[in-house]
């Protein structure tokens, strides 16, 4: 009898014991990287959160067209409070000059590609036979030389004319493919019409080459001609209109 219940106890312990031996170990797997968290859409909770949010795409949008791309969102942010509390750090003025010289920076890097083209080609283009450089920097040539006389730029003149940019194929403006000459006060026009058209007897055809500092300087105009462009122009001067 005792023989048996030892045996059975024997067996109970080995049953328990084999019970809680520990699993046999497997390979770890690797560790995935973590997603990054998709940035929470900002909660409109009432008309003046809509409206400040509203506020900063209005601002962020008109400064990314000029050229700003970063900025620090945190001083942007205690500026636009400073000013709401009345205590901002710097005056309207102050803010306009370091942002007007910031811009000025970031407008001189983009088109500096443009003013050095608009460099290159006129030095080059002042050897050639025929073409003449003024003290100013502009460069013309003469075409036809006229034998009437020469407009002050007080004077109204009527041209037929072609404009285009640095090795572009077609105009970007032309009187000549409008069929019409255009009339205009000579001292309302950009430099380096105002000084090369005055070296014109009437009757005269010129070619100039304008540099963008008698052009449209560093800011172009509008979408027709990028900031620091030579411009060429093809100008026939037909007459002094007489003042009415």
């Amino acid at each position: 009898m005792r023989s048996f219940i030892v045996t059975v106890l024997l067996l109970s312990v080995f049953s328990v014991t084999a019970q809680q031996k520990p699993a046999p170990k497997t390979a770890a797997k690797p560790a995935t990287a973590a997603k990054p968290a998709t940035p929470a859409a900002p909660v409109m909770k009432n008309a003046m959160d809509s409206m400040s949010y509203a506020i900063g795409v209005l601002d962020g949008t008109f400064f990314k067209t000029q050229g700003i791309s970063k900025v620090n969102s945190n001083l942007l942010g205690k500026g636009f409070s400073d000013v709401i509390g009345g205590k901002p750090l710097m005056n309207p003025e102050q803010a306009n000059e370091i942002v007007r010289r910031e811009m000025q920076k970031m407008t001189l890097v983009k088109i500096q590609p443009n003013i050095n083209a608009c460099n290159n080609f006129l030095a080059e283009n002042k050897k050639k036979p025929g073409v003449i450089t003024t003290a100013s920097g502009l460069q013309y040539e003469v075409i036809k030389m006229g034998t009437g006389p020469k407009p002050a730029d007080t004077n109204t003149v009527k041209v037929h004319y072609e404009g285009f940019l640095l090795n572009a194929q077609k105009p970007f403006d032309s009187s000549r493919e409008r069929g019409e000459p255009i009339s205009f006060p000579l001292n309302q026009v950009i430099k380096g019409w105002t000084e090369g058209v005055q070296l014109m007897p009437v009757g005269s055809r010129f070619k100039f080459y304008i540099p963008y500092q008698l052009g449209y300087g560093e800011q172009g105009s509008r979408d027709v001609i990028p900031g620091g462009s030579l411009l060429i122009f093809d100008v026939e001067l037909l007459e002094i209109v007489p003042n009415q």
